[in-house]
């Protein structure tokens, strides 16, 4: 999948707003570690030219914000149902770091800096909730969206999170992400993208 993510959000927005124009999608990420990925440099060069494809298309109105996966725990070691905090093992456990803290400061910042008058989140992690309730009561003239991204199927709804904005849309349906889905070739001013085999 090669999603374009300005085109869908732009035409959910519109469904909520037909007067909503969307300035700014923002999508935090992270760096691929090639030795965790299943086709390795493959995957990076993927993630690369989708980076690639989201901001060249849209004259950058899309930006990437890096968090960093952390490979390794430190670990107590269970027995049974005890748990021996004396005794560690260092562990493989794949975690994507700082992403909750730059999507909240980002809302936040745009918020405090910008002339908007709506954000839109994309999540279904409550751990978002305390910047969203900061953004409401900071800034009571901007408008607060929420898109869980879950299909049609699945509409169940996070109503701590929804409790924090003025609207919620509980799924994005099927056809709306391949409506939007990134051509096979992308022509650009230097060289083109060519949608990769592994993404």
């Amino acid at each position: 999948m090669a999603l374009n993510l300005h085109g869908l959000f732009s035409e959910i927005v519109k469904i909520q707003n037909p007067q909503s124009q969307v300035q700014i999608v923002k999508y935090f990420t992270a760096p691929i570690i090639t030795k965790f990925s299943r086709h390795k440099e493959k995957s990076q060069q993927s993630q690369n030219l989708y980076h690639r494809a989201l901001t060249v298309n849209h004259d950058s109105c899309v930006e990437i914000i890096n968090g960093y996966f952390d490979s390794s725990a430190n670990l107590p070691v269970v027995h049974g149902k005890s748990i021996d905090l004396d005794n560690r093992v260092k562990t493989w456990k794949l975690e994507e770091k700082q992403t909750n803290v730059n999507i909240a400061l980002e809302m936040y910042r745009d918020a405090t800096l910008g002339d908007i008058k709506q954000q839109v989140l994309v999540t279904s992690d409550s751990d978002l909730i305390p910047a969203l309730k900061y953004i409401r009561k900071d800034f009571d003239n901007i408008n607060l969206g929420l898109i869980l991204p879950r299909n049609l199927h699945n509409k169940r709804k996070n109503k701590k999170l929804s409790d924090c904005t003025d609207w919620t849309r509980s799924h994005i349906n099927n056809d709306e992400l391949e409506k939007h889905q990134f051509p096979e070739m992308m022509p650009t001013n230097k060289k083109p993208i060519y949608k990769p085999k592994y993404w």
